[in-house]
C-alpha cells in the first residue's frame, strides 16, 4: 500500500496534469469571487495549490466509490469541490450557514458542470434532526470548521451506521485525543489517523477516519450553539 507521501505526490500530479484545466477554472473563479464573497485569505497561486487543493485532495482515498457525501461548513468548497473534480462518482451535498458562500458554491458547480451536487443554505445542527438528512449518508466530512469534539457532534448524526466521518485537521494531535469521548458517545469509532506533511514546508496535516458503528443518540446535535459553547469532553 502506498504511504501518504506517495499519495500526495500522485494527487499533485493529477492537479497539475490530467485535471489541471478544471482546477484552473476553479482557481480563477475563487479569485474573481473572493472579494465579493469573502472566501479565503489564501490567494497566491502556489499557496492555493498546496494549502487548498492538495490538502483537500489528500483524503480522496478514504471515500468509497459512489458514496453519498455530506460536507459540513463547505465555505469555498474545500475539500468538496476538489474531491468532486477528482471523483465524479461522489454524490455531494454541500452545506453552509452563510448565504453568500452558498451562492459561490452554486456558481462553482455551474462553472465545472457538476449536475449532481446539492448546495443547502442551513445550520447543520438544524439540518441533522430532519428525517431526510439524518443518518442518510455514507460519508460526512469537514475541513477547518471546529475542534474535533464539536465537529463530531455536527457530522456523525448525518452518517448511517456502517458509514464514516472524515475530519481534515491540522497537526494538533491533542485536539484529536480530546475528541475521542465525543466520537464514541455519538456512535463512532476512530479507525485510523493519517499524519502527513504538505510539500515545501506548507505544514503538517491530519486525516481522521471514523467509522459509524452505532446510531447517534437522538438528543444530538443539541443545537442553540451548545456544540461550540459546551462541547462534549
Amino acid at each position: 500500500m502506498m504511504d501518504m507521501n506517495e499519495k500526495i505526490e500522485g494527487y499533485l500530479r493529477k492537479i497539475r496534469g490530467e485535471e489541471g484545466e478544471k482546477f484552473e477554472i476553479f482557481r480563477r473563479l475563487l479569485l474573481e469571487c473572493n472579494q465579493k464573497y469573502n472566501l479565503t485569505s489564501i490567494t497566491e497561486e502556489k499557496d492555493v495549490l498546496y494549502k487548498h487543493f492538495l490538502d483537500s485532495a489528500a483524503g480522496e482515498f478514504l471515500f468509497p466509490f459512489g458514496a453519498r457525501v455530506l460536507e459540513v461548513g463547505s465555505g469555498a468548497g474545500f475539500p468538496s469541490i476538489v474531491l468532486k473534480i477528482l471523483r465524479p462518482d461522489l454524490c455531494m451535498t454541500l452545506t453552509d450557514s452563510v448565504g453568500k458562500k452558498c451562492a459561490f458554491l452554486q456558481e462553482a458547480c455551474r462553472a465545472l458542470d457538476f449536475s449532481d451536487v446539492e448546495v443547502i443554505h442551513a445550520r447543520v445542527e438544524e439540518l441533522a434532526v430532519q428525517r431526510e438528512y439524518r443518518e442518510k449518508y455514507e460519508v460526512a466530512c469537514a475541513r477547518a470548521v471546529a475542534p474535533m469534539n464539536t465537529l463530531a457532534e455536527y457530522c456523525l448524526p448525518f452518517v448511517r451506521v456502517g458509514g464514516k466521518f472524515i475530519a481534515y485537521k491540522g497537526g494538533d494531535e491533542e485536539e484529536i485525543r480530546a475528541g475521542k469521548r465525543a466520537v464514541s458517545l455519538l456512535g463512532g469509532k476512530t479507525e485510523k489517523i493519517y499524519v502527513f506533511d504538505l510539500p515545501e514546508g506548507y505544514g503538517r496535516r491530519t486525516l481522521v477516519d471514523v467509522k459509524k458503528i452505532l446510531p447517534t443518540p437522538s438528543k444530538y446535535p443539541r443545537g442553540n450553539g451548545k456544540e461550540r459553547k459546551n462541547p462534549i469532553v
